[in-house]
């Protein structure tokens, strides 16, 4: 492990397609790849955190707002190591994120029932695969930091995750970005609000209209899209509140955005097709 890296990867049990709009919601510049059956990994720039700010609180951050913006049953692992230590978290939903930390050389920091947690709710053999994670949680002397993540990422392997060679925890941002993109991967940039809800709209477009056909679905659509505004506006508001003395607020305040643009969009969806 490079001693002087700070970086993360962010990783969607969703297809690219569905993680690319709500990706661009987070306003850093990523690139996205297909990482095994039903996964993607996210590959940031490293830019947020070069002011200061913690990386494991950003990407915590990050994962919550991935997380309810792709969906239910769609969880976002963010991976994340800097000079001291390393770590990940597991966001589902609005669930509480579950998540564990080793020092740089290895050394268990976290909590045994985490990793139990975390099994759970990526929905792993409760036998077989928490019995591989187990000595992740002891004490190894022949184990740094990157040799925990990668420990995790063989588990993880079992259920469909297969990173492209070369992307592996430990390694700079840089480093990383050249891997990505070099194996093809999408650029996923912000574009201002204006994009974001077409973008949105767009998605909303692909994944609804073979279901939306009777006059009944429309009206439920009507009714999903003004509890998404009714939940994110407030709850970005709240977030943002706090902001300034609560910085794993951030995160929130991504997802709120998130939820109040796809309520919108599901609404402008919903307008149009009862125009036609």
């Amino acid at each position: 492990m490079n001693a002087t890296a700070v970086g993360a990867l962010l990783l969607c049990r969703a297809e690219p397609s569905a993680v690319r709009s709500p990706a661009q919601l987070l306003r850093e510049p990523q690139l996205l790849v297909p990482a095994g059956a039903e996964w993607s990994a996210l590959v940031p720039e490293g830019a947020a955190w070069d002011d200061g700010e913690p990386v494991d609180r950003v990407v915590a951050g990050w994962a919550v707002a991935l997380a309810v913006a792709v969906g239910l049953g769609r969880p976002v692992l963010a991976l994340w190591w800097d000079t001291e230590r390393v770590g990940f978290t597991l966001a589902s939903g609005f669930r509480r994120p579950v998540g564990y930390v080793w020092l740089a050389d290895g050394t268990p920091a976290g909590e045994d029932e985490a990793i139990t947690t975390f099994a759970a709710r990526l929905g792993l053999d409760p036998v077989i695969d928490v019995q591989a994670l187990a000595p992740l949680t002891r004490e190894d002397p022949d184990a740094d930091g990157a040799d925990r993540l990668r420990g995790l990422l063989a588990v993880l392997s079992r259920a469909g995750l297969e990173l492209p060679p070369g992307l592996v925890p430990g390694r700079t941002p840089a480093r990383l970005h050249a891997v990505a993109a070099a194996r093809g991967a999408q650029t996923v940039e912000w574009a201002g609000w204006r994009d974001a809800v077409r973008t949105e709209l767009h998605a909303v477009e692909e994944s609804f209209d073979h279901w939306l056909r009777e006059p009944r679905d429309r009206t439920g659509l009507k009714v999903l899209g003004a509890a998404q505004i009714a939940v994110g506006v407030p709850l970005t508001i709240w977030a943002l509140r706090g902001a300034g003395g609560a910085g794993g607020r951030g995160g929130w305040a991504v997802a709120g955005a998130v939820l109040t643009v796809q309520g919108a969009a599901l609404l402008m969806y919903e307008r149009g097709r009862a125009a036609v």
